[in-house]
């Protein structure tokens, strides 16, 4: 008789005999209990966005709910970025956007450098109304030693026997990018996160997630010197999925373009992490919106109504991505940029990429004031400086000295009146090559005058603290707010900006290869 006749003769009178029934092995020797992990970060606006194909979290409700019927051990979680800046917003703080969040069920969120825009009491305010939990470890205030807001520096959850922890980093540059204020202390994110693994780890959880809201540059690092399972991070505004010292690093883009969804299988015996999977869910129009998230709607309905009113005409598409507006000259940074310059008649005018924040592409035609405060929703006023030639550079280089890298560093300049070429392959500080102010060569002791915002000439904002002693010709008090000289520069005829080589980058090849300086 052959040998596997012999083996099926011998599995069929086992099967006969046997009191125990037989499972299959893997159910016998190991069991996985799923977590799944939902991911947002950097969304600022509740409603649909792309013109309404894209985004919107009526629909990430409907998300939510469908994937928690499928597995209850469901957390959703937000890696900051969410307060501000949004057209909402300028009139309500961010209080609508936690409304939203409390309403589809948000688990967990961290702190992004936007939610100081509004000063740390403003925050605190919204952190009392929201009925989600708020984790970040390296955020203090120094009066008290404390994590800011009695936030959790770290959170532990228990499902089905098996825990994981999780906790919050947001990137220390906050400091000089938002308004913190002075009793706010970020510390370092590698120190502070191999301490939050050490405290989660005695606390019995072996599966520890981090959510950040830093530059990827600065999550692999935390990877690198943490023993972190997963980091799930935001503040690129771009869909990155990276790896580092055997942690997977996962961003999603802006404004619930799509949604994250990553399942960490966890060993029932060891409560260590067996595997990890995840996807990117799109949310398009073809997903449907909670019928709950009505109440959201009518309640801010007079506000969204009123921005559909028709402000101006463009005969072009304008590039406001984020992306792009932080790398490199657009026409949209350009019309800013030359409505600055025109409100106050200044010989230069310099916009922070960054504070141009709509982060898609604007269709040509109709412009609405939704449109224009989606661009400039800051509220930032104009300041006209008289700076040198010497100045003038400086400013520049600053602007340009994070370039590389993929950095999309939000104090990139675009610029009206202005003219510079520059080869970020040399070092910060020594790379513009060209400079000229209307066709002339800058000297160093040439004098003009200036216009940017508040943010930069007042508050040093994005590093641009050379201008903090500059004479001022016009204080904010007599100028207008930035998204009103937009609007001045919108009234008549269309407009049509283009890019014309105010700003050139000489080297060809951007640094990808390299994390070196």
């Amino acid at each position: 008789m052959k040998r596997s006749s012999v083996l099926i003769q011998i599995l069929i009178l086992a099967l006969l005999f046997s009191s125990t029934p037989i499972v299959p092995a893997q159910q016998a020797t190991e069991c996985n209990i799923r977590v799944t992990l939902l991911q947002l970060n950097d969304v600022y606006q509740f409603t649909p966005v792309d013109q309404g194909t894209r985004g919107g979290l009526a629909r990430i409700m409907t998300l939510r709910k469908s994937i928690q019927k499928q597995n209850p051990n469901t957390l959703f979680l937000l890696a900051g970025d969410t307060i501000s800046p949004s057209v909402e917003s300028i009139t309500y703080n961010g209080a609508q956007m936690i409304e939203a969040w409390n309403t589809i069920g948000l688990d967990y969120a961290t702190f992004g450098n936007h939610e100081f825009d509004f000063g740390p009491a403003v925050l605190k305010d919204r952190m009392k109304e929201s009925k989600f939990g708020w984790v970040v470890a390296n955020v203090i205030e120094k009066s008290t030693g404390k994590v800011f807001g009695n936030a959790e520096p770290f959170v532990i959850r228990e499902f089905d026997g098996v825990k994981i922890g999780i906790f919050g980093l947001v990137l220390p540059e906050t400091k000089i990018t938002s308004r913190p204020g002075n009793d706010v202390e970020f510390l370092d994110p590698c120190e502070t996160a191999k301490t939050m693994v050490t405290q989660i780890h005695e606390r019995g959880a072996k599966v520890v997630v981090a959510l950040t809201h830093m530059s990827m540059r600065e999550d692999k690092e935390v990877a690198r010197c943490a023993n972190v399972n997963l980091i799930l991070g935001g503040h690129e505004h771009t869909l990155l999925e990276s790896s580092a010292g055997g942690a997977p690093i996962l961003k999603m883009t802006a404004d619930a373009r799509e949604l994250g969804r990553i399942d960490l299988n966890i060993s029932k015996t060891t409560g260590e992490l067996s595997s990890i999977d995840w996807r990117v869910i799109p949310v398009t129009s073809e997903t449907g919106e909670d019928s709950l998230f009505s109440s959201v709607y009518r309640k801010y309905a007079s506000l969204l109504a009123d921005l559909d009113t028709v402000v101006g005409r463009s005969s072009v598409p304008l590039d406001g991505r984020s992306a792009e507006n932080r790398t490199h000259e657009t026409n949209l940074g350009n019309l800013v940029a030359d409505a600055y310059r025109r409100a106050t008649a200044a010989d230069v005018a310099l916009v922070n990429g960054g504070s141009i924040r709509v982060d898609e592409m604007i269709n040509a035609g109709k412009l609405t004031k939704r449109d224009l405060l989606s661009i400039l929703p800051y509220k930032a006023k104009l300041v006209k400086l008289q700076v040198t030639g010497a100045i003038l550079r400086e400013a520049l280089e600053l602007g340009v000295s994070k370039i590389g890298n993929n950095s999309q560093p939000g104090g990139f300049p675009q610029v009206s009146g202005i003219q510079f070429s520059y080869d970020a392959s040399r070092p910060a500080g020594q790379r513009i090559v060209d400079l000229k102010v209307n066709g002339q060569t800058v000297t160093p002791d040439r004098k003009y005058s200036l216009v940017t915002t508040t943010f930069i000439a007042v508050d040093g904002g994005d590093g641009y603290s050379m201008f903090k002693n500059a004479p001022v010709l016009l204080g904010p008090d007599r100028t207008v707010l930035d998204s009103e000289a937009l609007r001045r520069m919108l009234t008549g005829r269309p407009v049509a900006p283009k890019t014309e080589g105010r700003v050139q980058r000489l080297d060809k090849s951007e640094k990808t290869s390299s994390e070196c300086p």
